[in-house]
This record gives structure tokens, sequence and C-alpha cells, in this order.
């Protein structure tokens, strides 16, 4: 994917006239906004209640999975962080159930290597006392405590006072997903427009879609649409007239990649404890579905939305960034650990020393030298809070998901069909 290509302007090859007449790309029952995970598992769960619907998929990229939904660390998420009760906790279970079932039944690699959440200081410990009692009200499969001598039995090279252990926690490929899914709506009749950015949604008798497609102005109507932009939700969301709060703030992350060896340093993944108030996880180990290991992510707010490079900027990206008020407050609350993402988003050595606090193992000549990075779609309020639940809103006949953070690529299926239910409940 080429990271630098925008989605804020018209495609390189589109000349754009104002007086250009949009050509229409049909009409259909449903329209659903976005083609990563969420987007495809919508319509996939709309056509399964309605056969013979009517439905298209409308894509800014060129390919399916372009943004987070291909640019995450490929982890089955077991559900052990979330507030029991939110929208998270619901539907990452039962997420990832479906996401299991659904790999073995298309031949996708995946695998349940299990997680350790590894405490290392005493001070730590009532934090994963705390974690322990939402895992389990969350109903994580198997979740257990587990002292130093078992967490070693676990992953050799891990060390600490105490664990979490979530054996059916594990590792995918989720743009093999996202492909599965594609194929089976293509078969299914579903039309894909991909390539062709939504500037604007109008609502009469029906709702009209303005884009920008491979050769200039489209334009598409719908009954009824689903957006599911990720990091341009937001957007999306003003412009079918519902309130900017909250806004999309862009959040890089930076997995760094270990040499290949044939014992890899850890069987699954080795997580820290995490700081309850803030919605990342810190700096983890783990076996990516490819065989590589990797340590990461840092949490770096970047000037673009699809900033997987430092280098790349966007005006508009920038200006969005430094108007919203909510930005301005958690830079003020969150100064500190603002300083210390820019210096570890900056320093391999800095990142390695984070992972060493539980694999203690690790040396810089470990590393590959090369990276992944992931840029977060992080809600934030005009308050200054970081939300941290998935959002879904209403507007007349469109329906948004607004939200959807981690774990979203584990509740792809199970926030589907919460996404469904209460489209369908606009409905009657």
């Amino acid at each position: 994917m080429d990271a630098s290509r925008t989605r804020d302007h018209a495609p390189h090859n589109v000349r754009m006239e104002s007086s250009a007449a949009p050509r229409d790309l049909g009409r259909f029952d449903v329209v659903v906004v976005g083609a990563g995970l969420i987007g495809l598992a919508t319509a996939r769960e709309l056509l399964t209640r309605r056969p013979g619907l009517r439905l298209a998929v409308v894509e800014a990229e060129e390919e399916v999975a372009a943004h987070q939904s291909g640019h995450n660390s490929g982890v089955v998420h077991g559900g052990i962080y979330y507030e029991p009760g939110s929208l998270k906790a619901r539907l990452c279970v039962e997420g990832a159930a479906l996401m299991y079932e659904y790999a073995a039944e298309h031949a996708i690699a995946h695998e349940r290597c299990g997680k350790v959440v590894v405490a290392v200081r005493p001070a730590e410990l009532g934090r994963l006392d705390a974690l322990e009692q939402r895992g389990r009200a969350n109903g994580v499969p198997g979740l257990r405590r587990v002292g130093p001598s078992e967490l070693r039995e676990i992953e050799p090279n891990a060390t600490g006072l105490a664990a979490l252990h979530a054996p059916g926690t594990g590792i995918i490929d989720y743009p093999g997903v996202a492909r599965a899914i594609r194929a089976e709506l293509e078969t299914a009749g579903v039309v894909f427009h991909l390539g062709t950015r939504v500037t604007g949604l109008t609502e009469a008798v029906r709702v009209v879609l303005d884009a920008v497609g491979p050769h200039g102005p489209v334009r598409v109507s719908a009954e009824r649409v689903i957006t599911c932009a990720g990091l341009w939700a937001d957007r999306l969301a003003r412009r079918s007239g519902a309130d900017p709060d909250p806004q999309i703030v862009p959040f890089r992350g930076v997995y760094l990649r270990l040499r290949a060896t044939p014992t890899p340093v850890v069987r699954g993944m080795v997580y820290p404890v995490p700081d309850p108030t803030l919605p990342f996880l810190g700096v983890h180990v783990h076996r990516h579905v490819d065989g590589h290991v990797m340590i990461g992510p840092s949490a770096m707010l970047v000037p673009s939305r699809d900033g997987y490079r430092l280098s790349h900027v966007r005006g508009r990206d920038v200006v969005e960034t430094l108007t919203w008020p909510g930005t301005w407050r958690v830079a003020r609350r969150w100064w500190r650990t603002g300083i210390e993402e820019m210096a570890m988003a900056s320093s391999q050595r800095r990142h390695l020393a984070a992972a060493r606090a539980y694999v203690p193992s690790l040396a810089a000549e470990d590393l590959d030298g090369s990276f992944h990075s992931g840029v977060r779609a992080q809600a934030v309020a005009r308050d200054g809070t970081l939300v941290d639940d998935f959002v879904i809103s209403t507007q007349g006949a469109v329906t948004h998901l607004r939200n959807a953070p981690s774990p979203a690529a584990t509740s792809a299926f199970a926030l589907a069909r919460e996404l469904v239910d209460r489209f369908e409940d606009r409905q009657s």
C-alpha cells in the first residue's frame, strides 16, 4: 500500500471540474461506507439477514483493509481490559469466538497461542487484581492467575512477580479475513466501488452520497446508509449533520521487528500491566501470524490520519487536530506521557528497554532494523476525554460507527451484529 496516497484530495489521476456532472453509480437498498473489517462484516451481516438486498460497499482506497484493519497487531484479544457492561467487554469475547470460527471455516492463518499480562513491580499487583476481576466479569475463557514459576513454564523468557494467563488470546491474518469476506460478498452480488471517496451525504427521499471515483465525480443513492469509516468517521458524521463531538485524533503506533530465530523469544504474547487511565496497553512482545516477533507499540500524536511515517503531513489533518478543544485538554493532562512517548518513538533503545522489564533476554542485536506502523483512530471528546468504548450514532437514515479502536478487529463480526441490530431498530 502507498501510505502517502491522499484521501483529503482527489486521486492523482483525476482532474476536478466544478461543472462536471457526477456519474450515477446506481441505487441501492443499503450502502456501507468503508471496506475495513467492520464495514465488510456489516455488509455480510446485512446480506445474511436479508438475502437479495441491493447492497453496495463504497471505499476510498483501492483495496480492502487498507488502514487500521491492515495495520494492527494481528491479535485476537481475549477481553481482559474492558469495563464490564461496556460494548467492548460484551462484543470482544463474542467477537473473538466468531473470528476464530470464520478463520477455521475459510482456512485463514490463525493460532490460539495465549497471552500473559505480567506484573513486574509490587505496585502493579493491585492493578493486576483489578484486571483479573474485569476479565472474569467479562467471561474471558480460561483466564487464570499464575506465579513466577508457572509464568516461566508458559513463557520461558518472561519474568515477573505474577501474571494473568489468557490461553484463548491469539493471532490471525486480518487482511486475509477481509479478503475472504470481500470474495463472499462479491459472489453474492454485492457491488464494490473502490477508490471512491465520499465527499457528502444528503438526505431527501433517499440518501445521496456524493463521491470522487477513479474517473471523476460520482453519485450513489440508497434508502439507508451505514458508515464504518475509521480514521475519517467524524468527517462523514459531520457531513450528514451529526454533532462534531467526538472528533478523531490520530495516534501513530510503531512495532519493531526482531530477527527470525529457530526458537522465537516468546511462544505467544507478553504484555505489561497497563495504565488504567489510558486506552493504550503499553509496549508488549508478541508473535505475529507470519512467525516474526514484534515489540511495541508506541503511541504518538501525528500530523496526518494516514501518517504511517512521521514525514507524512496533511494540512487539513493538522488544522483539525490543533483547533479541536479536546486535543489541548488531552495535552495539558498528559503532557508528561506525551514526552515519554515521543522519546520512545525516536529511540529503539527506549522501546527495547520497556520490553526488557518483563523479557530481560532481549538485546539490541535482536532487532532486524524494520518496523510495522499503524494509526489509531482515537475519538477525543470536546472536554478532553479519550473515548474508550465503541460509539454508534444515527443521523436520519444514516447509522454511524463513530469510534472503533482496539479491539474492533477482534470484535468485527459481533460489532457488525450490533450495528445492524440498531440499524434495524431505526426501521421498525
